[in-house]
């Protein structure tokens, strides 16, 4: 099964994503291209390190939000893509994208949805929240994507404890670790696998 990773900077889940693919493999999936949105994205050097195919779309060459999405999707159709993981893609993509990939695109999201989610929650600005609500516990989700931001079925989430003293860095760096570095490679091997079935907002995963 052919995957894209989609990335705009650093792409740290992404690493954890390439670690797992060359220690155990993601369950018969191949990782045939990394798209970056930006020319500059360190992601595309992690990309390299593992010889995977890289592209560039810069979402900067585009007027509009139509105009870019089709362009992806040319992009991910010569490379016979099957599933796209988001990884850190700060891009908002037009509809077509999702209907094109209805079930088939996965993003993980630094918190458990429905919390601390949806327009505006991403990077730091969803720890800091988790921290200004005096929750005790996040984690991280890994969910299909759909039109909804962050509002698609969940496949994986796991819980992380929240200390006192934790910062919104302290913090965004124990979920990445902890919950993020694991359920997505988890959640793309599952895909791969063919073991995740959507049935309205519920994902089953079969034994």
């Amino acid at each position: 099964m052919n995957i894209a990773v989609l990335v705009s900077g650093g792409g740290t889940n992404f690493q954890a994503l390439l670690d797992t693919y060359a220690a155990e493999g993601l369950g018969g999936g191949e990782i045939v291209l990394c798209l970056s949105s930006s020319p500059d994205a360190y992601a595309l050097e992690r990309a390299r390190r593992f010889n995977v195919p890289t592209e560039v779309v810069d979402r900067k060459k585009y007027s509009d939000r139509e105009s870019y999405t089709l362009a992806v999707m040319q992009t991910l159709e010569s490379y016979n893509v099957e599933l796209i993981v988001l990884s850190g893609f700060m891009c908002i993509m037009g509809e077509s994208f999702c209907k094109r990939y209805e079930n088939r695109i996965i993003n993980v999201h630094p918190a458990l949805i429905p919390s601390f989610c949806g327009e505006g929650y991403y990077g730091l600005k969803v720890h800091q929240a988790a921290l200004d609500y005096g929750v005790k516990v996040t984690g991280a989700t890994v969910h299909f994507v759909t039109a909804e931001t962050d509002g698609g079925p969940v496949i994986l989430q796991k819980a992380v404890d929240i200390e006192q003293d934790d910062t919104p860095e302290t913090l965004q760096r124990r979920v990445m670790e902890q919950a993020e570095w694991k359920i997505l490679p988890a959640a793309v091997r599952l895909f791969c696998e063919g073991r995740l079935a959507v049935e309205g907002r519920k994902v089953i995963i079969k034994e």
